[in-house]
């Protein structure tokens, strides 16, 4: 029993090994990106209610 792609997928498998055209941001700074927002909406929603 030979495992093999079907051709259809094999298109789908070539898009993700494509080089990338943005910029490069690395999972800690996303990370940090993403927490400095959610404690900005938590602070201006509190803001807002008071």
């Amino acid at each position: 029993m030979a495992l093999y792609t079907p051709q259809q997928q094999a298109g789908i498998l070539s898009f993700y090994d494509a080089p990338e055209r943005g910029p490069k941001i690395s999972a800690k700074t996303l990370l940090v990106i993403v927490a400095v927002f959610a404690v900005l909406v938590i602070v201006l929603d509190h803001l807002a209610t008071i």
